[in-house]
C-alpha cells in the first residue's frame, strides 16, 4: 500500500469520527502573529507547543531555513498578505540550530538533481536565465546570520508598515528552548 492510500484511509476514519472538531476555528490568527520559520520536520509541534499556540494561533509561513530569498517572491507575498488580510501585528523569523541550511552544498545539491534526470541542459537554460542556481541553492554559516538577514529584509521592505514589530529569535529544536536575537528589529 503506498503512503497515499494509508492516509486516505486514516483521513476517511478521521472525518467518520469528527476528529477534525477540536481543531475548528477561523482564517484569523488569534494571536495576531505570523512566524516565519523552517520546513524542518522536528519543528511542526515543538515549535507551536514552545511558545504555547494552539490551531489557530498563529500563521506560521515556512521555508527552508526561514529564510525570504525574494522580496517579491511566496514567502513575503504570505507575510504581506498576513499583515494586510489577516489582521496580524507582529512577525517572528524563527530560525532553529542543526539546521539543513548551514553551510548547505550547492554542488552536492547540483549532483543530486543530475543524478535524478535533470539535463545539464536545463541546469543551463536555468542559469542562463539569470537564475545563479549556485548561489540559489546555498545557505548560511550561521543559524542567527540567516534569521538576521530574513528579519532585515521583511524590516526593510517598502510594504511592510513601520508599526508592525518584526523579532528574531532561535529554538533549539530538541528542547524547544527560545533565543531571542532581536526585538523590534530596526537595522541596528
Amino acid at each position: 500500500m503506498s503512503r497515499l492510500s494509508t492516509i486516505l484511509d486514516f483521513n476517511q476514519s478521521f472525518v467518520e469520527n469528527k476528529e477534525y472538531e477540536q481543531f475548528k476555528t477561523d482564517k484569523f490568527p488569534n494571536k495576531k502573529i505570523c512566524i516565519l520559520t523552517c520546513m524542518d520536520t522536528r519543528l511542526v509541534e515543538l515549535l507551536p507547543k514552545a511558545m504555547n499556540f494552539r490551531n489557530g494561533d498563529a500563521i506560521i509561513v515556512k521555508s527552508a531555513g526561514a529564510v525570504v530569498s525574494q522580496p517579491f517572491g511566496a514567502v513575503m507575498r504570505s507575510i504581506i498578505v498576513a499583515i494586510y488580510e489577516m489582521n496580524v501585528e507582529e512577525v517572528y523569523v524563527i530560525g532553529h540550530n542543526d539546521c539543513g541550511m548551514t553551510a548547505l552544498n550547492s554542488s552536492r545539491v547540483l549532483d543530486k538533481i543530475k543524478a535524478n534526470g535533470i539535463s545539464d541542459e536545463v541546469l543551463q537554460t536555468i542559469n542562463n536565465s539569470g537564475i545563479k542556481l549556485n548561489k540559489w541553492l546555498t545557505g548560511f554559516e550561521q543559524i542567527e546570520d540567516g534569521v538576521i538577514k530574513s528579519v532585515r529584509k521583511i524590516r526593510n521592505h517598502p510594504l511592510v508598515p513601520a508599526h508592525i514589530p518584526i523579532h528574531g529569535m532561535v529554538i533549539n529544536s530538541e528542547t524547544g528552548k527560545l533565543n531571542l536575537l532581536c526585538e523590534d528589529c530596526h537595522n541596528d
